[in-house]
């Protein structure tokens, strides 16, 4: 019937699997051999912990106490073990992100007031978005990431960075509800780690201070230790005396609100419910997977992005189907849905490259001779699924009590600090920031070599009009009671990259905008007959390039 309508069911799937598959041992074994793995599992765990549990406060005081520490751990180790196992893309990081809280506690502040039970209308509303995604997985759908590039992935990077930068504001607000002295301890901790954090991660990827192996181990465990450091440094002196807010921690794997809220615990009773309610359900599933179609496969996207020298396929139908999957038993449990972290995601790959010094050679304008200088260049990426997979170890052992308690020892201001990094890391690569930082240099001192030299100025300046107004519509519409439908904004805006050949030439398209990802990761969402797919794929990493070169002679 699927072949009838010109839909080839599963096809996606079934060559996402059929690739991937050969390489599922070697991502356990033989690749998964390097010292790569130990810093980018710790780093992740910190990464992904300490922002989770944020949000956590969030729909803590949001949704009256109804989700807490425990639902997010939960929910963080369910999507890592998940995918670190089952994914075709085991270097993405699955998590609670702030959009998805976003979302629940605006359901709440919908729903609850009308009568309905929040838990069992939440898990109808996961139940019916699994179906949407399997519906979209199997009938191909994910195809649609062909025409999501640079221009959709950098919104979204710096919509998600100013969130995380908005979040750290607003925990530091909450430390002037016990004194003023506390709030200004705690605005002064949180810089501190921001400063200091930011200066590690400076020195560890972009300078060449000190021997290679120190910056290798600032950028690795610097932020990390900074945690731990300033988490000990608020009892030093005279802080010790002023009762700095830590992260509120509950019991060891239970549910936050059992009792009322949580009669049976784990397992949401879905049928505790009216049927009208059930079908209500249906629009606001609608809109998650709407969320999570973006969100998830834009986390994909950056993290396979072109500057990483992947050579292992992609597998987006499939993963869109297991993020189905994921999605349906978290609202079985009663937990928030994880999806794809930004900026988490592109960081574990990051963290897993393996850094050469190079000399590049670079000419300023009016300059005939070249300057070299030595940037640090990506050699390889350890793919492989041990970091996904032991993070979320980590994290499921965080959940037991004596884990729980060093957790509650972690200052507020300090995640804060954390926060801010994070965002601020976030903003540094985004290409809404880096058409700005061109903006606003001397062109004097501008290289000759950069694209955007080749196009007239107004163009970038419209093109980053464009991107920011994108960005306010997306920012401003989540500070209000419509936020639940933010995820449609996303993808009107999406929509809307298609009319930009309209606006700009192809030249300035090419410069302004870039597919997020290489030829080789799209493979997997272009729709191409198998086995044309077969050869492409069997060329490897830059077969295309190369198969082009050989067409072209």
């Amino acid at each position: 019937m699927g072949a009838i309508l010109g839909i080839h069911l599963f096809r996606g799937m079934r060559n996402d699997i059929k690739h991937r598959l050969p390489y599922y041992i070697s991502d356990w074994t033989s690749d998964a051999w390097n010292y790569r793995i130990i810093p980018a599992t710790v780093y992740m765990y910190f990464a992904n912990v300490l922002p989770a549990i944020a949000f956590a406060l969030d729909m803590f005081s949001k949704t009256h106490n109804s989700y807490g520490v425990n639902e997010i751990l939960l929910a963080s180790v369910l999507g890592s073990l998940l995918f670190s196992v089952f994914a075709g893309q085991p270097l993405c990081i699955v998590g609670v992100t702030g959009p998805i809280s976003v979302f629940n506690y605006t359901v709440y502040e919908i729903m609850v007031p009308k009568g309905t039970p929040y838990f069992p209308f939440m898990c109808w509303i996961c139940l019916w978005s699994m179906v949407m995604h399997f519906a979209i997985a199997i009938t191909n759908g994910v195809n649609g990431l062909r025409y999501i590039t640079r221009f959709s992935c950098d919104i979204f990077g710096f919509y998600v960075a100013f969130i995380y930068l908005q979040k750290g504001i607003q925990v530091l607000t909450r430390q002037f509800h016990r004194s003023d002295i506390e709030g200004y301890i705690s605005i002064m901790v949180a810089l501190l780690v921001l400063m200091f954090g930011y200066i590690c991660q400076i020195i560890g990827n972009n300078s060449d201070l000190f021997w290679r192996p120190l910056r290798r181990f600032l950028a690795d465990y610097g932020t990390p230790l900074v945690v731990v450091f300033f988490t000990g440094f608020v009892h030093i002196g005279n802080m010790r005396n002023y009762d700095i807010q830590t992260l509120p921690t509950g019991s060891s794997f239970t549910p936050t609100a059992f009792g009322e809220q949580r009669p049976h615990g784990w397992f949401i009773h879905f049928w505790d419910i009216s049927v009208g309610d059930v079908f209500l359900a249906i629009p606001f599933a609608l809109l998650l997977t709407i969320l999570f179609y973006f969100d998830h496969n834009v986390s994909s996207l950056i993290c396979q992005g072109s500057e990483f020298p992947l050579r292992k396929p992609a597998a987006f139908h499939w993963d869109f189907f297991l993020l189905g999957l994921c999605t349906g038993v978290a609202g079985l449990l009663g937990i928030p849905a994880p999806n794809g972290l930004i900026p988490q995601a592109p960081y574990h790959t990051i963290s897993l490259c393996v850094v050469k010094d190079k000399k590049v050679y670079e000419s300023a304008d009016d300059r005939e001779d070249t300057v070299a200088t030595v940037r640090p260049v990506i050699e390889k990426v350890i793919e492989q699924r041990v970091s996904n997979f032991a993070h979320g170890l980590m994290i499921l052992g965080t959940m037991s009590r004596p884990l729980l308690i060093v957790l509650g020892l972690v200052p507020q201001a300090v995640l804060a600090g954390l926060f801010w990094i994070m965002g601020l890391g976030a903003l540094q690569g985004n290409g809404v920031i880096q058409k700005m930082y061109y903006l606003s240099k001397d062109r004097q001192l501008t290289v000759s070599s950069i694209p955007f030299r080749t196009i007239q100025k107004r163009s970038v300046y419209l093109f980053v009009v464009i991107e920011l107004i994108a960005f306010g519509a997306t920012f401003a519409i989540t500070q209000t009671i419509a936020a639940v439908g933010f995820p449609a904004i996303l993808l009107a805006f999406a929509a809307f990259s298609t009319w930009l050949p309209k606006i700009f030439s192809e030249h300035e398209l090419a410069v302004l905008d870039a597919p997020t990802a290489s030829e080789f990761t799209m493979e997997s969402v272009l729709g191409r007959p198998e086995n044309e797919l077969n050869e492409s794929l069997e060329l490897g990493d830059f077969g295309v390039h190369r198969r082009r070169a050989s067409h072209s002679d």
